[in-house]
């Protein structure tokens, strides 16, 4: 049976990686596969992980057609087994539909990967109608930790040092900082996140202090 799955977490999850080992895994058994992203940190139509591996895609835009582009892949009597579908966060609602459609119509497995919530809390159209409509859903375990050693579960924007909560949703970044008014982002715990305490300029050291034992 065909299926939807979206596998989701906040930014340093290991999404990119998860998405290029599902696209591995499938080729390596003879599967054949369509590779596609939108808005990826490392460049236009390419998926890229911050652990170096990188395999070229199909960019998405607003207007591109999922539905179409599959269909003309079958037409022209290419074998498609299976999607993998990169930052999915930022597909329009309709987008999602057609995946969905793909699944159901024509069986083909569709993996989409992507982060649930932006630098507001709040859920990315993607990522809801992925929500609404995968058969299942998959949080990454590979959690990434905030400053303060805590589990991170949310994403912060973070502009000249300061975190900020207001904005265009979209404004790609990464997770490196960078000069005057160059978007960075960090994922914090929740309770960081509420106070508007990102890790910059803090000067944070985690390591313990040394046990009181003498030589």
């Amino acid at each position: 049976m065909a299926a939807l799955t979206y596998f989701a977490g906040p930014m340093n999850c290991g999404k990119s990686t998860l998405a290029l080992q599902v696209d591995y895994t499938n080729a390596s058994a003879g599967r054949r596969g369509l590779r596609f992203t939108c808005l990826d940190r490392g460049g236009e139509a390419r998926i890229s992980s911050r652990i170096g591996l990188v395999a070229s895609a199909v960019e998405v835009t607003p207007t591109f057609d999922f539905w179409g582009h599959v269909t003309a892949e079958l037409m022209a009597g290419h074998r498609v087994d299976y999607l993998v579908c990169d930052e999915a966060q930022f597909y329009t609602t309709g987008q999602v539909d057609d995946l969905a459609r793909i699944v159901d119509e024509l069986r083909i497995d569709v993996s989409c990967f992507g982060i649930l919530t932006d630098f507001r809390t709040e859920l990315f159209p993607g990522s809801r109608r992925l929500v609404e409509l995968a058969d299942r859903i998959e949080m990454l375990q590979a959690r990434p930790r905030c400053w303060c050693g805590e589990p991170a579960t949310h994403n912060a924007r973070v502009v000249d040092g300061v975190m900020v909560v207001e904005g265009e949703q979209i404004a790609v970044g990464d997770t490196e900082g960078g000069g005057a008014g160059v978007v960075s982002y960090e994922v914090l715990c929740r309770a960081h996140h509420r106070a508007l305490q990102p890790s910059v300029g803090r000067g944070v050291d985690l390591t313990p202090e040394p046990l009181p034992f003498s030589d």
